[in-house]
C-alpha cells in the first residue's frame, strides 16, 4: 500500500487573494480569467484557485514531479489541466493570455518526508533528489564522476557553505577509498564528520543537501527563465505571485521585480525615451505567527507580489 504523504500549503489564502485582488475597473470579471499554478505540488493552491473561478475561468498547472501529476488526477474539473513539465516552459503559453501566475518554489513535504526521494538527511534512502524521477541524473550518479572543484563550487554557490572545500575533498576521498556515496545517511554522516562547527539547531548537512538539490534540478536557472517568461504571458494588469523559501530564490525574485519596476535610461543615448516599466511591485508578505506555529516549515517563506503593466 502506498503511503499518503501530507502537505500543508504555505500562505494558501494570502497567495490566492493576491492573485484575485485586482481593482474592479481593471478586471471586472477576474474570475473568468486564465490562471497558472506553476508548481502544483499537492494541489492546495490549485484547489482554492478553482473555487474562485467562474464557469468560464481556466487553471493550468505545471509540475515536474510525476507523483504530483498523478495526485492531480483527483481533481475532476474540466476547467483544470496539468502539464508534466517544469515552469521554465511557461513561455510556451500564448502571449498575454494569463490573468494570474503563482509560483510556490522549493520542495513539498511529500518529497521531503518520503525516504525514497532522497531529499532529506533525516531518513535513510537513495541519494536521488530529482524533482522529476523520469529523467536526468540523481545526485549519487553525478557524484560518481564530479571533480573536487566542481563539487566545492556547487556547495559554495548553492548552499552558501563556508566548508565547501573540505566537504568536496572528503566526498572524493571517500569515493576513491570505498566507492561512491549512494545513500542520504552516508552523505549526512560524511558532512557531519567534516564540518566541526554549525549554527545551533542546524544539522551540519543542511547546506550541502540544499546545494545538491538546487544544482541537480537546475532550480535557480529555471526560476530565472520562468520570471522572464512571465513578462510575455501575463496580461496587462495580471498578477505575479512568488513564494520562496531561501535567500538565493528570494534574491532572484526581488531583483527581477525591482529591475522591471523602474524606468531605465540608456546613458549612451541621453535623449532617447526610457525603457518603460513592465511591473509594479505590490509588496511582500511573510507567514503569520499562527501559520508558523502550525507549520514550522513555513517560517522561512517570503511571498512577493507584482502586477504587469501595459506594454
Amino acid at each position: 500500500m502506498q503511503t499518503s504523504w501530507n502537505h500543508a500549503t504555505v500562505l494558501l489564502n494570502e497567495a490566492v487573494d493576491a492573485l484575485f485582488s485586482h481593482k474592479q475597473q481593471d478586471y471586472p470579471q477576474a474570475s473568468d480569467g486564465i490562471y497558472v499554478d506553476a508548481t502544483f505540488g499537492r494541489g492546495g493552491h490549485s484547489r482554492l484557485i478553482l473555487s474562485r473561478l467562474s464557469a468560464q475561468g481556466r487553471l493550468i498547472a505545471f509540475d515536474k514531479d510525476p507523483q504530483a501529476v498523478a495526485e492531480s488526477a483527483a481533481i475532476a474539473d474540466t476547467r483544470f489541466s496539468i502539464r508534466h513539465e517544469g515552469f521554465s516552459h511557461l513561455g510556451e503559453l500564448p502571449a498575454q493570455s494569463v490573468t494570474g501566475l503563482l509560483m510556490d518554489l522549493g520542495v513539498s513535504s511529500p518529497q521531503i518526508d518520503n525516504p525514497e526521494r532522497g531529499f532529506s538527511f533525516r531518513f535513510e534512502g537513495p541519494l536521488d533528489m530529482r524533482m522529476d524521477t523520469t529523467r536526468g541524473q540523481s545526485v549519487a550518479q553525478w557524484l560518481v564522476t564530479a571533480e573536487i572543484n566542481t563539487i566545492a563550487e556547487v556547495i559554495r554557490e548553492y548552499g552558501e557553505e563556508r566548508f565547501a572545500g573540505p566537504i568536496a575533498k572528503a566526498i572524493v576521498a571517500r569515493r576513491q577509498e570505498r566507492g561512491p556515496i549512494s545513500t542520504t545517511t552516508e552523505l549526512a554522516q560524511l558532512v557531519a564528520d567534516t564540518v566541526k562547527t554549525r549554527e545551533p539547531g542546524q544539522n551540519p548537512a543542511t547546506r550541502t543537501f540544499q546545494a545538491f538539490r538546487i544544482f541537480i534540478n537546475a532550480e535557480l536557472e529555471e526560476l530565472q527563465q520562468a520570471l522572464e517568461a512571465s513578462l510575455k504571458v501575463l496580461q496587462p494588469g495580471g498578477r505575479l505571485v512568488v513564494i520562496s523559501f531561501h535567500s538565493l530564490e528570494d534574491r532572484i525574485v526581488k531583483q527581477f521585480i525591482a529591475a522591471h519596476s523602474r524606468e531605465e535610461y540608456d546613458r549612451r543615448a541621453p535623449f532617447a525615451a526610457p525603457k518603460v516599466m513592465e511591473l509594479k511591485a505590490l509588496g511582500r508578505i511573510r507567514p503569520s505567527e499562527g501559520e508558523v506555529r502550525g507549520n514550522p516549515r513555513s517560517r522561512s517563506a517570503i511571498m512577493r507580489v507584482a502586477q504587469r503593466l501595459a506594454a
